[in-house]
């Protein structure tokens, strides 16, 4: 399966990682081995939880990536070292990569990424680690909380058009993720192997004399496929009635009407008029498609009403991440060579989490989830208490709760050690943690707060660390 449409190349990177290398390498330093955490500070959308997606399209880049000819050449051009351009000749990303699973329903402050390399190698992807997690973790996020409002509807990637360019691609695979079953992206569909779907424009009504006209042609060649669009003109007087005929005629013939769309106007009085005008025509098998500016609080409100919608068409709240835009996901050094190291700030929140680290899922005697995940140092044996990251007088017991390691080593020297997993797999993941989410997690007003903890090891040598570096 297809990962990426883009050819990537090691400049797929900001400028200041490259000087930062070439200062590295100048010094002699390019076989230091460095250790980096990728986590997210701040849950999107005001939402209780988030899913960690990309994972495996950041694999199957960082196996193959490397510098073009046309990349050295245009650092010869914006003067680089002549010396360190012929050393990133032979760059290839030979390092570790511990990663949670894709899919995993994770929290702030939580590693979901750790990378163990020489710090060249580490520091030159930090920028391609942030842009694939970032975004595809943000939408499958988003996506995730339409499924939530949907229930069991069809929910349809209508992003292309108002996408950020090229984004639109990873945004359809990481809206599967969350939950959608199908895309109007065609070429994410034959990348990624996920349904298409779409119906017609109103300018194709429009080339018609009519719009019965219009429906008739459209009808005529997708027969068993045919959606119509019933609100160009008129959509009680006209679209609907004009389907209606249209449904009929393909009856006669053996197929079958599948659906109506509706793209603007009050969705739920429009969808219940609709639906009745149908079941009395005799056409209650036709479904009822809606679109037109969805996002999961309109969905939410149509649901409320009992808006018989079988369909949903999400674009641009979608795609963009509306009203966030962006995960606020961070990739800091946590150790250099056999050191730990901190990025100290005078806000608490911000001061990074030092050593190398493992992350544990804590569990009830039940098997049920404790609403609690643990970091530790990872050669720590065995945990009694956490604490909270931030608050010094916050801490919980945890020995009696069963641990579940979330990182797990997915590349070892450079090389992808798991093994392919599609997206259905990964969207059926989904579906399963968060039926192990407690429902205070996925409210969507105030949700609970779900505790991220660390343990007493790695709180003492934080506190060491920033005693050690205060000014």
């Amino acid at each position: 399966m297809k990962t990426s449409f883009i050819n990537y190349t090691a400049s797929y990177t900001d400028l200041y990682q490259l000087t930062m290398a070439q200062v590295y390498f100048l010094q002699g330093r390019q076989n230091e081995s460095a250790v980096f955490d990728y986590f997210f500070r701040k849950l999107p959308f005001k939402g209780g939880y988030a899913i960690s997606a990309g994972l495996s399209v950041l694999l199957d880049i960082l196996e193959n990536i490397t510098f073009s000819d046309d990349d050295l050449a245009y650092f010869q051009e914006i003067g680089f070292n002549p010396e360190f351009i012929t050393y990133l000749k032979q760059f290839q990303f030979r390092g570790n990569i511990h990663s949670v699973r894709e899919g995993e329903l994770v929290f702030p402050n939580c590693p979901t990424l750790v990378v163990e390399a020489n710090i060249i190698e580490a520091q030159i992807i930090e920028t391609l680690v942030l842009n694939i997690l970032n975004f595809q973790s943000l939408i499958a996020t988003k996506a995730s909380r339409l499924r939530l409002v949907a229930g069991d509807k069809k929910l349809i990637d209508f992003g292309l058009r108002r996408a950020q360019g090229p984004a639109s691609y990873y945004a359809s695979r990481a809206a599967v993720i969350g939950g959608f079953n199908a895309t109007s992206h065609v070429l994410a569909g034959r990348d990624f192997q996920i349904s298409v779907s779409g119906t017609m424009a109103h300018s194709f009504i429009q080339s018609m004399p009519d719009e019965l006209s219009a429906f008739d042609a459209y009808a005529l060649i997708q027969k068993d496929q045919c959606v119509l669009l019933v609100d160009t003109y008129d959509t009680l007087k006209s679209g609907v009635p004009n389907a209606i005929k249209i449904g009929h005629q393909l009856a006669a013939k053996g197929h079958r009407l599948v659906a109506i769309r509706l793209d603007s106007g009050d969705l739920a009085y429009l969808a219940k008029e609709s639906r009745k005008m149908l079941d009395q025509a005799g056409l209650s098998y036709v479904k009822i498609a809606a679109s037109n500016q969805l996002d999961e609080w309109v969905i939410k409100s149509l649901v409320e009403q009992q808006a018989p919608i079988d369909i949903y068409g999400v674009g641009t709240n979608l795609v963009t991440g509306h009203p966030d835009g962006a995960l606020d996901g961070v990739y800091k050094m946590s150790a250099h060579g056999d050191n730990p190291t901190i990025k100290l700030s005078e806000n608490i929140a911000k001061t990074s989490l030092p050593g190398i680290k493992r992350v544990y899922r804590l569990l009830n005697k039940d098997h049920t989830w404790a609403g609690a995940d643990l970091i530790s140092l990872a050669n720590d044996q065995e945990f009694k208490m956490m604490h909270h990251p931030f608050d010094p007088y916050k801490s919980m017991s945890v020995d009696r709760h069963d641990q579940i390691p979330l990182l797990n080593l997915v590349m070892q020297d450079g090389r992808k050690i798991v093994n392919e997993i599609n997206l259905t797999e990964i969207a059926n993941y989904v579906q399963s943690q968060l039926k192990k989410l407690p429902d205070e997690y996925k409210r969507f007003e105030n949700p609970h707060i779900y505790k991220v903890g660390i343990s007493t090891r790695l709180r003492d040598q934080r506190n060491e660390l920033i005693e050690k570096y205060r000014i």
